[in-house]
């Protein structure tokens, strides 16, 4: 599948991780890291320390690791786009309304809600999640707007209607405090931005993306064995962007350092299935066809907030007699997890969607911290797999235009 197995181990390597749609500092990736591949390195018998990075540049930390016999360096980096996100999710409540209803009417005016539901029911009962949580929050506050007004009618009339708006008003202020725990407008948010171009890249992303792809061609001009670009969840998608722009203008040396992609907990048909992501469409199906390159994807079933073991060039309906990635295979949760530890991550979705960066304690083939931290490439550690038998690998997109 891959030329990599001819390539000696790997003693340096550069990883870039590309987050999803979260607000949050990128230090929270590090200690992730930190705290995860500790509990993995005492799980499956190898070392691995953590130290920050020195000097200037992106975020990022260092990585010690010993593994199969090998010393292994790497230097880990965040690609940040969470200032972004930050700014897409400062509209105000009505705003948040607004924004469900031109994003539902979008999904579903263009037919691309009951495409993705063809796929799995998952991600798409967590798509409709906050639509559902946010008209039932206004409709709490409606019928408390409407108790109070009555009560208050014999007293002041119609001046009661002010102080029950003024409460009903109070009440979903209350509601946006506890996002947190409800994730509903976060959710709203992040499905709101994908769909406001109708999947067209904004300008503000595209020239961020730019940056990402100028950082990931100066590593490749370095001293190391490996580039690793890793794209979680919306980051997939973004480093499908990336990598395009970055092969077409430069190509890949057979010399250099060997590119990889690796994407986990994908939900790049959120995107792709909508009508003007010609761009997006264009991308995977330029990098799918490319060689001396790898592009893994894992996903689980068990995650429900991601479009699990769906080829995301296939069922966009880019696919072409040429396509040679992404390998699709499966994180397996309910067999890489032990059945106490699967019981009690079963119904915590979210944190389930980060499991992909985490420790397993029965694991298998897929190993964060092996992949990122070990001395082979990824094209050597999956040399040979065969894809999951049960991926979705057929067109289901309506819309499947490309970049002219």
């Amino acid at each position: 599948m891959s030329n990599h197995t001819k390539q000696p181990q790997v003693r340096r390597r550069r990883v870039f991780y590309i987050p999803g749609y979260d607000p949050i500092h990128p230090r929270r990736y590090r200690e992730l890291y930190r705290k995860e591949g500790r509990a993995q390195a005492d799980i499956s018998g190898y070392e691995i320390a953590i130290s920050p990075k020195s000097g200037e540049g992106l975020f990022g930390w260092h990585v010690h690791s010993r593994q199969d016999g090998a010393e292994v360096q790497v230097e880990c980096e965040v690609l940040v786009w969470s200032d972004i996100v930050r700014d897409s999710m400062s509209n105000s409540i009505p705003a948040t309304y607004l924004q469900l209803l031109r994003t539902a009417w979008i999904y579903i005016g263009t037919g691309a809600l009951w495409r993705l539901m063809r796929l799995r029911k998952g991600p798409v009962i967590a798509a409709l999640y906050p639509v559902g949580m946010l008209i039932g929050q206004l409709a709490i506050a409606l019928a408390v707007a409407w108790g109070l007004t009555m009560l208050l009618w014999n007293l002041a009339g119609w001046l009661g209607v002010v102080p029950a708006c003024l409460i009903a008003y109070a009440l979903l202020r209350w509601f946006r405090k506890i996002d947190n725990r409800l994730f509903a407008y976060y959710l709203m948010h992040d499905y709101a931005y994908s769909a406001m171009w109708k999947g067209a890249v904004p300008a503000q992303l595209k020239k961020r993306l730019s940056e990402f792809t100028a950082h990931i061609q100066r590593a490749l001009e370095c001293d190391v064995d490996e580039v690793l670009v890793v794209g979680h969840s919306s980051g997939a998608h973004l480093g499908v962007i990336s990598l395009a722009n970055l092969l077409r203008v430069r190509g890949l040396s057979n010399d250099g350092p060997r590119l990889a992609f690796l994407t986990l907990g994908q939900v790049t048909p959120m995107v792709s299935f909508l009508p003007e992501a010609r761009d997006l469409r264009s991308d995977l199906k330029f990098l799918s066809n490319q060689s001396n390159f790898t592009w893994v994807d894992v996903s689980a079933p068990g995650d429900g907030c991601a479009f699990a073991l769906c080829d995301p060039v296939s069922v966009s309906g880019v696919a072409t007699d040429q396509k040679r990635w992404p390998l699709v295979l499966s994180a397996a949760f309910t067999q890489t997890l032990s059945v106490e530890r699967w019981r009690e991550l079963r119904w915590r979705f979210f944190r389930l969607h980060f499991q992909y960066l985490c420790a397993f304690d029965r694991p298998g083939l897929y190993d964060y911290f092996r992949v990122t931290a070990g001395p082979l490439t990824l094209g050597q550690r999956f040399a040979g797999r065969a894809p999951s038998k049960s991926r979705i690998d057929h067109p289901v997109s309506k819309f499947r235009s490309v970049r002219s």
